[in-house]
Formats: C-alpha cells, structure tokens, sequence
C-alpha cells in the first residue's frame, strides 16, 4: 500500500507550511478556512498514489441509479491526475480526469447502475515535481444512493499493469522498444488496437470529449466526440494525448472529422500542441462552421507537427454552439505519420528548391510562432506556380515570427545561398537568413526590412565554411500588421557569392576582403562605442557598418586601408552603384572609390576628403566597363586623431543613376529617398507599385508619369488592418544650404480628409513644416513650394494614413539652388564631393578602345622592331 494519504485540511493549515500548495479557497465557503481532501507529494517521495472510499451502498438499477456530484481542483505539476473506481465483485474504473486542470474548482458527476452492494473509491496520482495538489470538496450522493449495512466480497484487484519494457521517456516516442510494440500501443494512435485509449479528457467547462464505440455495418467505429458536462466554465472540450516524442521534421497528424448540424455555424474543433517546456503553443489547425448535415460523412484532414526537440501532448479542442440530437463533433481514426525524429524523406535532400511539389530540405519551426504556407498564383518561377509566403495581414497570424529551417548541413567549404525575394506593403517586417547551431546559438547572415514593393528582389547570402552541424534559417518577422514577406527559387551551391546587389553589412562582409597599412572594421555602435552611433540600414545601434579607423595612431599620415568588392561580372549596359557614407572628426582623411577592373588600370568614381558631419550621406555614381570589374573603397589617412569613416548599403542597379535636377518618376527606383526604419520618427513605409502589380491594396486608376497601369507610383494605401493615423517618413538626400530651391510633387488622394500629407524641411534634429494637403483630390494634382535654409536639411514626405482610400505621390524633385520661379539663387557652385547630388564618373568606351589599340601597337612594334617610324604612322592613322 502507498504511504501517501487524503488529509482534511484547509488552505489556512497548508499556506503556514506550503505556499505554493492547495487550492487557495474551498469550494463550499469560499474562504481559506473552509476544509476539503487533499493530497500532494511529500518530501522524499517520487510519483505515487493516495486512495480513500466510501461507505458501503446498496445495489442501485438503470430506472433509479445512484448519482454523485462532487468539485475537484487539479492544479499544478504534482496533479497526475484523478479517478473514481467501483468496488464490487472487482474493482474497475467508472470516470478520470487527468493531469494539471488549472487554479479552479470543476463540478464532476457520476452514475452508477450497480447490482450489487459495492463502493466509490477516489484514487489521485501525484507526480515528482515542485508545487501543486489534488483537492476533493462538496460530494454529494443523490437520493437514490442508500447506504447499505449488507456484508460485500472482497473484491479482486485489477491485475497490476506490466512493469513497463522501456524507461518513461522512450514511451511514446514514434518509435517501438519493446517486442511487442506496447510502448507505442496507447500513445493516442487509432492504428494501434489501444491507441484510442491514450487520449485523456482535460475539459473543465459544460463540454468535454468522450470514447464512443458504435456498431457499423458489422465493424466498430470508434470516435471522439463532444457531449455535455457538468462543468460551469465557458471554455472548450479538450482531450490530450501522453506525452510524445520528440518529433521529426516530416511527422504529421492525420485523422478525421465531422462538425454536422442544422445550425450553418454548428461549432469549432482546433488542434494545438502542448509543450512540455514551453507549455501551449499556437494553434496548429482550426475548422469553424459545420461539415454537412450528414453524420456519416467525415472529412480527412493532415496537421503538419514537425520537429520538436522536446516533448509534446497533442489535445483536440471543440465548441459546440448548441449540442443536441442534430449537432456533433467528432473526431476518428487519428494516427501519426512519418515522426520517428530520424525519419527524412527522400526528397528532402537538397535544400535548392523553387517549392512547387514540396519544402525540398526544409520545414517549418515549431516553436515559433507561424508558419509559412505554400501559395499558388504569383511565383518567381513560372508566374503562376508556387512559392512561400507569410501573409502579415492574416488575422489568424499570432506572434512575432515565423522560422522555415533547413535540415541539418555539414559543410566545410564556402557556399553561397541565393534566393527571390518580397517585402511588400506598409508594415512588412522584415526578412532574415540566420545558421543556427546545436546549441541554440545563432549567427544573423543577411537581413533586409521595410517595403521594397510588390517586385521580386534577388538574395545573396554567403555562408562560410561551418566545423560543426547547423541548420539556416529564414525568419519572417512582422512589424506590424499590414505586409507580406515571400520567397521563392532557393539555390545552395558550393562556392563564394558573386557580388550580391544589395549589401548593409548585417551579419557579415558579403564577400568584400579588407586589406592596406590597417583593416576596415565591421562593427556596430553597441559593442565598441566607436564610430557612427547608428547604421544607415536599421537605423539602430545594433546594426552594423564597415568602419575605417583614420587616426593617426591607427592609420598613419599617407597609408591607406583598401575595402574590395568580390568580382562583378560585366553586363554591358550601364549600372549605377549607390552607397551612403559617414565622417567623423575635423579631418577625417580621404575617400576614393575606384573601379578596378581585372584587366586594366583602375578608375575613380569619388572623392571626398571633408568632414561631412553626424549624419549618414548619399553617393552615386555610373559604372560601364566590358569587362569584370572590383569596387574599391580607399580610405587614406590625414595624421589627425579621433577619425573614422564609414560606409554602409552599397546597392548596384541596372540602369544609370538620376540626375539631380531631374523629376524623379519612380521607374527605376526611388532617386535616393529613403524610407526611415527608425520606428522613434514613423511606424509605416511608402511603398512602390503600380496598378498591374497591385492585387491587395487601392491605388490610383494610373501614375502620372506614364498615365497607364504599368507606371510606378509611391502610396499609403487604407486597409482593412487598423493602422490608421500611423504615419510613414520619406526622406531626400541631405542637401547643401540655400537661399531658394523648388521641391515639384505630384499627389492623389482618393477620399478627402481622410489621409494626410505633410511636407517638412528637416535639419539638426528640428523640423520645419513646408506644406499640408489632406484634399489633393482623385487625380493627380501638381504642388511645388520654395525651400531657403541656412544649414544642411533633408526634405520630408509624411503621410498619415487613412481608413479608406490611397495617398499617393509620384514625379518628385527638387532643383538645387534654383527657386520656383527659375531664378539661380545659389550663384557659388557646389563642390564636385557634395553628396546631394550624382556623383557621375563614366568609363567611357573609348578610353577602352585607345588602351586595347595602345597593347595592340606595342606588341606589333617590339615585333618589327621599328618603334620610331611605325609608331608615328600608326598613331596618324588611328587619329584620322
């Protein structure tokens, strides 16, 4: 027999000795001094059990059965569970509630239709952990219970369970231990002959689940279903499997179900995981409404489980609207697929993948917080295949993130991981590739965030040579509530990166090799205290930029320190290559940047040698050059001390860069305006689109520039997301003083006084409002306004957004120095290093073809050996 034993007490005799014990109140008085049952782990004891019974009662029939009420509270860890046993001619179980029911009081009945005199035992079981206990109040018998005086049989004990052929934590594990298969027999699977008994009912409201065997066509169906309780909580019915586990990244839950009824809302049935660590995680499946009004007729359904590293209990919840003889829920012939934790399917070897069948070498995290889903119709490789997606607007969407994982990789060598990608809307997120390592520990490789419009984007993400197993990570986290992050066309080849379009230095180099008398540094703000106190890219101290350490103790007067680029491939056509750089000290040294080609002498693209002051500045420049080429940052020291210069975002794109006093029409980009990620000056993002590109939100019947539907425009469009009045920050470049320079825009706004758009004048902090229009009207309307200032500013579109309707801007710009009406009011020209504007450095053709024809000349002259005489002609005859 167990040493453990029911006590009469109350909350007041157990609070003195174990606070963290008892129920709190009892349920007759409500008070701490009102008495109850209790039983809880004692010191020293491992998990055991505590029985007390009734007096003896006499034999009862089906027309007037004995009923018992009675409260229980099952709470905390130490909770096993509860059950009600009848002793007659044998003793054998009548009702059980398992496991942790929460701090509550929940009402149990019991029938009992008994032809003999028997008795009602009440059996808990306790577990070894740290707080909780079991507690019994208020039994009640009804009248037609009688207490009998009557001698009883000593009944037979129940054959005691066999002493179990593995150790707890492989039972239920997906994979069998035993000869027989028994450790996996009752685990919840409806395959095995007693897996339908591993299911325990946990429900504390007016709902619960129940085993049902029903005689069909001369075969047993048996099912779960959903019947009324005695419970006086408004919560679903919910039923748990033991503990499972740990999981594979294949395993999948497959069953059956049925929500029929009248009532075109019959009710709700859910599937959610409870982790043994993390406790209940996010729903996994959900059905709400009815299947049919047939109860014969059952759906198949399949739950993606996944890899879990620890163990698990899956628990079936259901909500009936109103159960009756026409409303059901009901669950069947559940099993587990495929989740033995060493299980890979075959076709999940690589991780190169354009998703159209399957997640190739990936699955989904299960301890995140959703999922990404394969959806058709607008995919990177076909147009109308597949690709995945995280919908930030889904209102079924909980959490912060969501994880897609690679499986486990071991590579020694260098590889490359490149894919498509979508950040789209006014509040995306953002969108991360991590390695992850056995250990939980995680490195960021490449990141990107805010809107980049409804427009594929290629990914270049290296991954260096890895000593230890990993996993990489796309994690798609939201910002708000208004996006959508996509990827599609995954490739992991072994390999470094060619040089990727978009590099902000997050996580690492993208493939760029320091060199010189000293080595850029890259680093953030956070961790050295050094250098620009935010990134130009998150706009955060945590974000990281390339730093170079011009002091003289550092760099001496002279030396220089070389950041090269990985080799770009020539693309005959002109790129323009824009990146954003930052001062610091009185005379930080110099900044070249060259292109350096792999045959040939390299060519400067800028310079600049003044202090710029605190604040992140724009540089661009055109590159042609047939041939592969470099790009070469070249920072040569001044002997001053306390110095550095910074550089961050370099981005090539596939055409020329603008000119300064051109409009900027948004056709190829956003002419170096920049949404702010600083979430302190806005919470939303321009976006750009255009009408054929636009399948979620309104938008102008047409842009301005081209007047069609393929025309790109910039908009904060309404949506049925409440972000209404949150505002979005669009900035220009820093631009020099001025006496007079004309800002031109163009805006639409669908509904008047709805949205609002405020232009500012933004310098040292302050700001200075220039214009405001919340009535642009439903066409495209031309405003323009004069900006004078006496310091460095940036110009600021600010759109609040509406509830209904767009905001919208297009065919943007400013004219430096010259005022509204077309008078020059800047008469000193501009230093050729001032970032406002283009900085233009072409390599043009020609120069090309002079030094290809100079090798050329050379050769044939060494050959002839008449250098003097042939020379002359040949140089007459190429400049004819």
């Amino acid at each position: 027999m167990s040493p453990l034993k029911w006590i009469r007490t109350s909350q007041m005799n157990i609070s003195l000795s174990e606070p963290l014990r008892g129920p709190g109140r009892d349920h007759s008085t409500n008070s701490v001094s009102g008495h109850f049952l209790y039983v809880t782990k004692k010191a020293g004891l491992k998990a055991d059990w505590a029985s007390f019974q009734s007096p003896r009662l006499a034999p009862t029939n089906s027309t007037h059965p004995c009923r018992m009420v009675m409260y229980t509270h099952q709470f905390g860890r130490v909770s096993g569970g509860l059950s009600v046993l009848v002793a007659e001619k044998a003793i054998y179980p009548v009702w059980e509630r398992g496991g942790s029911l929460g701090d509550v009081w929940v009402k149990a009945e019991v029938e009992f239709v008994i032809n003999s005199t028997f008795q009602i035992l009440f059996v808990a079981a306790t577990r070894d952990q740290a707080y909780g206990g079991i507690a019994i109040d208020d039994i009640t018998l009804s009248p037609e219970c009688h207490f009998s005086n009557e001698p009883m049989p000593r009944p037979s004990f129940p054959r005691p369970p066999k002493h179990p052929c593995t150790e707890d934590s492989k039972m239920c594990d997906f994979q069998e231990d035993c000869i027989d298969g028994e450790d996996e027999a009752q685990c919840g699977d409806f395959s095995y002959e007693q897996g339908s008994k591993g299911w325990t009912d946990t429900s504390i409201g007016s709902q619960s689940w129940e085993l049902k065997r029903e005689l069909n066509n001369a075969s047993t169906e048996e099912f779960l279903y959903v019947k009324e309780s005695p419970g006086q909580q408004l919560t679903e019915a919910q039923t748990r499997s033991p503990l499972l586990g740990p999981s594979g990244p294949a395993c999948t839950l497959h069953f059956s179900y049925r929500v029929t009824g009248s009532n075109p809302h019959t009710g709700d049935v859910f599937v959610a995981v409870v982790d043994s660590v993390l406790g209940t995680l996010p729903w996994l499946w959900e059905f709400s409404g009815r299947t049919g009004q047939d109860p014969a007729s059952w759906i198949k359904e399949e739950v993606y489980i996944g890899a879990r590293d620890h163990r698990f209990q899956l628990e079936f919840r259901g909500r009936a609207q109103k159960l009756g003889h026409d409303a059901a829920i009901a669950v069947k012939d559940v099993s587990y697929v495929s989740c033995h934790p060493n299980y890979i399917p075959s076709t999940s070897g690589e991780l190169s993948c354009d998703f159209e069948k399957d997640l190739c070498g990936w699955y989904q995290d299960q301890i995140d917080n959703y999922d990404w889903r394969a959806v058709n119709g607008t995919d990177h490789t076909t147009g109308t295949g597949r690709s995945l997606v995280v919908d930030m607007w889904d209102p079924t969407l909980r959490g912060l993130y969501g994880h897609l994982l690679s499986l486990h990789q071991h590579t020694l060598t260098q590889h490359c991981l490149t894919f498509f990608y979508k950040l789209y809307g006014p509040q995306t997120g953002a969108l991360n590739v991590k390695v992850v390592y056995a250990d939980g520990s995680e490195v960021l490789l490449w990141t990107r965030g805010g809107a980049h419009g409804n427009l594929w984007h290629e990914g270049h993400c290296p991954v260096p040579p890895q000593l230890t197993a990993y996993q990489l990570v796309f994690e798609a986290v939201r910002s708000g509530f208004d996006g959508q992050v996509v990827i599609d066309d995954v490739e992991f080849v072994q390999g470094p990166c060619s040089l990727p379009t978009m590099c902000s230095f997050e996580g690492q180099l993208c493939g760029y090799s320091r060199s010189g008398a000293a080595l850029w540094n890259h680093q953030n703000w956070a961790s050295t205290r050094i250098g620009p106190k935010t990134d130009h890219s998150l706009e955060t101290e945590m974000g990281y930029y390339m730093l170079a350490h011009s002091s003289v103790e550092v760099l001496p007067q002279g030396s220089v320190m070389t950041l090269t680029s990985p080799l770009h491939q020539s693309v005959g056509h002109t790129e323009c290559v824009h990146f954003w750089y930052h001062t610091g000290g009185q005379n930080p040294g110099t900044l070249r940047v060259y292109v350096k080609p792999v045959k040939g002498i390299k060519t400067l693209l800028f310079s600049s040698s003044l202090s710029q002051g605190d604040v992140w500045h724009l540089a661009m420049g055109n590159i042609r050059w047939y041939g592969d080429w470099q790009l070469q940052f070249e920072v040569k020291g001044s002997g001053d001390i306390s110095t550095y210069i910074a550089v961050d975002d370099i981005t090539f794109s596939t055409h020329s860069c603008p000119a300064t006093d051109e409009m900027c029409d948004l056709e190829r980009g956003l002419c170096g305006w920049t949404n702010t990620q600083s979430h302190s000056l806005d919470r939303l993002d321009w976006d750009l689109s255009s009408l054929l590109t636009e399948p979620h939100y309104p938008t102008p019947q047409y842009d301005h520039t081209l007047g069609n539907k393929s025309g790109h425009f910039l908009f904060l469009p309404s949506s049925p997301r409440d972000t209404a009045s949150q505002n979005a920050w669009l900035l220009s470049p820093h631009l020099p003083p001025t006496k007079g320079t004309c800002l031109q825009f163009w805006a639409y706004q669908s509904v008047a006084n709805d949205s609002k758009l405020t232009v500012w004048r933004l310098s040292e902090g302050f700001r200075d409002e220039l214009l405001s229009m919340t009535e642009a009207g439903p066409s495209w309307r031309h405003f323009h306004t004069n900006i004078t200032s006496e310091r460095e500013y940036q110009i600021v579109f600010e759109g609040l957004k509406g509830i209904k309707g767009v905001l919208a801007l297009d065919d943007f710009g400013y004219t430096v120095g010259v005022n509204c009406a077309g008078e020059h009011t800047d008469q000193t020209p501009r230093p050729s290093h001032d970032l406002t504007a283009a900085v233009v450095a072409s390599v043009v053709v020609a120069v090309l073809l002079v030094l290809t024809v100079s090798g050329l000349l050379v050769f044939y002259l060494r050959r002839h050996g008449h250098i003097k005489a042939q020379a002359k002609d040949l140089r007459s005859e190429f400049f004819k």
